[in-house]
């Protein structure tokens, strides 16, 4: 399946691991010769992307891997409007982050082959499987009725709905710490239930429907590498370790 990506390489300045590189954003961070966002792009293009739009500040070596490059506009919901703008008329498009620079193509090939085309769907990682691949890795994870599980930082989305999710996924972003307003949007059984680690994805997956307005579906992925994101330097050592033994 040939995909159009948008990776999202921008940030706000101000990331201090990127700070101590010397380097505008942590997409640029120097990891085995190549800036990390490298990575990222490789395995996305073996992995099937036909057309790659980077949102981001880039080097001479990181622009010749994408086939579109538009500057950053602030936060990543922002940035994923305007690297939108640059897909065309794909009815299809793989959004990451440029940071999860373990990402393999067969991970990517991985989430494509099972893609159900539906609105929204977004890979998840079991915890077993995540602390299987990275003993000690700490990462953020909420538990559900199966299990508990981290985020990908990847995701497939049909570009039409996007104008009618991204409002609602902002306010969200916005008031995650404000109990009252989550349960206003969740239904405050939902989110009792969701607080207790009781509801299951299935109850997960029709909640966010509900609340974003378009149909979602979660993906579970044994390739823990898709929510291994490069936040702090001990990932970044974790990353070096594992590159350097492959």
């Amino acid at each position: 399946m040939n995909v159009t990506a948008v990776v999202l390489g921008g940030g706000q300045g101000d990331d201090p691991l990127a700070a101590r590189f010397g380097v505008p954003v942590k997409a640029l961070i120097p990891i085995a010769g190549e800036p990390m966002a490298a990575h990222v792009l490789r395995a996305l293009r073996a992995g099937g992307a036909k057309h790659i739009v980077y949102v981001g500040p880039v080097t001479p070596d990181l622009e010749s891997l994408a086939d579109t490059v538009i500057p950053a506009k602030g936060e990543m919901l922002e940035n994923l409007q305007v690297g939108l703008e640059g897909i065309g008329n794909a009815k299809r498009v793989l959004v990451a982050t440029a940071d999860i620079p373990l990402l393999t193509a067969d991970a990517v090939r991985d989430v494509l082959s099972r893609d159900s085309g539906i609105g929204l769907v977004y890979p998840i990682v079991s915890m077993i499987t995540s602390e299987r691949m990275f003993p000690g890795g700490k990462r953020t994870a909420a538990r559900v009725k199966e299990g508990r599980f981290t985020g990908g930082n990847l995701f497939l989305l049909e570009p039409r709905l996007v104008n009618d999710f991204l409002p609602r996924l902002r306010f969200i972003l916005e008031n995650r710490k404000n109990v009252l307003k989550l349960a206003s949007m969740f239904g405050l059984g939902a989110l009792v239930k969701l607080t207790l680690g009781v509801l299951s994805i299935t109850e997960l997956e029709g909640t966010v429907s509900r609340i974003l307005g378009v149909p979602a579906r979660a993906l579970i992925t044994e390739y823990a590498q898709i929510g291994f994101d490069v936040d702090k330097e001990k990932d970044l050592e974790v990353v070096l370790n594992r590159l350097a033994s492959t």
